[in-house]
């Protein structure tokens, strides 16, 4: 069933992603929720693959959230099964046995252990899944697993998204070429602690579990935790990082050193792309927001303020009304919790500061910054005046589509 939601003025254009060696991935329709199209994904991994992950902080995870945390354990991966269409959230014993069932189908396929198949379900909340239909759909789907099904791959995991999000880049380690290419689903519910919705990503590169999952946490924190679309932190989060060893370059021992920096950049560049896609598809969003933080107590202080300001209802609608409406950035700083100084307070917005140090400028014109609010990205600048710290935080504005969408999500 084509998506009837109109496509995200803010869309990035599908990225053609590159092969990564120990990689292959394929769709499959299972008819959970969807009628018409593909809501099952499969990735299957070489052997000796390693695996890092980080998950929501929401305290009412879903089933495939407590699977993959103790799957996590042994370090290693051989599949990964994703399903759109049902979060397998807030069911109880049959949520349980869902995801045994999902794993030890998806375990005989692939022969390997269950505790090397992770999963990961996303849709509507408190609705038991029609497992049988979704173990049914993998045998074939295993024989279609191609190598290329990046793009398709990203389609299938998509519920409220209005356009697939993907994102690859490359680097070296130890002069040796590595690729890192990855797929993300994301539209609403997008407040992460951790990560947003559902991210997979993997590399031909080979680096110990341990190590991997520093150098996710490192990206993780710089990318999906600083975005936000609505405040609400799914309880679906997932983001899972499979790194298959095929590249062949010297061997990564530890987290500490410089055998990773770029490595390091290139995942961050990836999962901030990925990320920052997520919040262009907001539900209803037409522009993508832009925080920077600076002057703050501390880089963790900042952040807050940051997403204080992000999450206000009040901001977010003054600037889907193309409203230069700074008192309301003031009043977000304020409710933050987070030390600030009313007279040492100020505030810009595209480029332009409207109030400095804790009162509107003489000499400021509202011409540059309106029309810089008729633009589909909008830069905000607070300087708090107290200290060096500083962030930047992404969001989108709140429209009316917001509550259109949501209103009639399960209908």
């Amino acid at each position: 069933m084509p998506n009837p939601i109109p496509v995200s003025p803010l869309m990035v254009p599908l990225p053609s992603l590159p092969e990564v060696a120990g990689v292959r991935l394929g769709v499959a329709a299972a008819g959970l929720r969807y009628q018409g199209r593909p809501d099952v994904m499969m990735m299957e991994f070489a052997e000796g693959t390693t695996v890092a992950g980080v998950f929501t902080s929401n305290k009412c995870p879903g089933a495939p959230i407590d699977w993959c945390r103790s799957a996590l354990k042994g370090g290693t991966a051989r599949a990964l099964v994703a399903n759109a269409g049902n979060a397998n959230v807030f069911t109880g014993r049959a949520g349980v046995e869902a995801v045994e069932a999902t794993a030890t189908a998806a375990a005989a396929l692939v022969g390997c252990d269950q505790s090397e198949v992770f999963l990961a379900s996303t849709g509507v909340i408190g609705q038991v899944m029609n497992v049988e239909k979704l173990t049914a759909a993998l045998p074939a789907l295993r024989d279609t697993l191609s190598a290329r099904g990046w793009a398709d791959a990203a389609r299938g995991i998509m519920t409220t998204d209005t356009f697939p999000k993907a994102s690859a880049r490359t680097a070296e380690i130890g002069g040796t070429a590595v690729t890192i290419a990855g797929i993300a689903k994301g539209s609403g519910m997008v407040a992460p602690d951790m990560a947003t919705m559902l991210c997979f990503v993997a590399t031909d590169a080979a680096i110990p579990a341990g190590v991997l999952q520093a150098c996710l946490r490192r990206a993780t924190e710089a990318s999906f935790n600083n975005t936000t679309v609505d405040s609400d932190t799914s309880t679906s989060d997932t983001v899972l990082l499979f790194a298959t060893g095929q590249a062949g370059h010297p061997k990564v021992a530890a987290f500490s050193g410089a055998s990773l920096d770029s490595f390091q950049a290139a995942l961050d560049a990836v999962l901030l792309d990925l990320a920052l896609q997520v919040v262009r598809d907001g539900e209803g969003a037409q522009k993508l927001i832009r925080i920077d933080v600076t002057g703050a107590v501390s880089d963790s202080s900042a952040k807050r303020i940051g997403l204080a300001i992000a999450n206000s209802p009040l901001v977010k609608t003054a600037i889907a009304g193309e409203d230069a409406n700074w008192g309301r950035v003031v009043m977000a700083v304020g409710k933050a919790g987070e030390p600030a100084d009313r007279d040492r307070l100020s505030v810009g917005m595209g480029g332009t500061w409207i109030a400095r140090d804790g009162g509107l400028r003489p000499d400021y014109d509202e011409t540059p910054v309106a029309q810089h609010m008729k633009g589909r990205e909008i830069e905000i600048t607070v300087d708090i005046g107290l200290g060096k710290g500083h962030a930047t935080v992404w969001t989108c504005d709140l429209t009316h589509g917001y509550i259109d969408i949501n209103g009639s999500y399960r209908s």
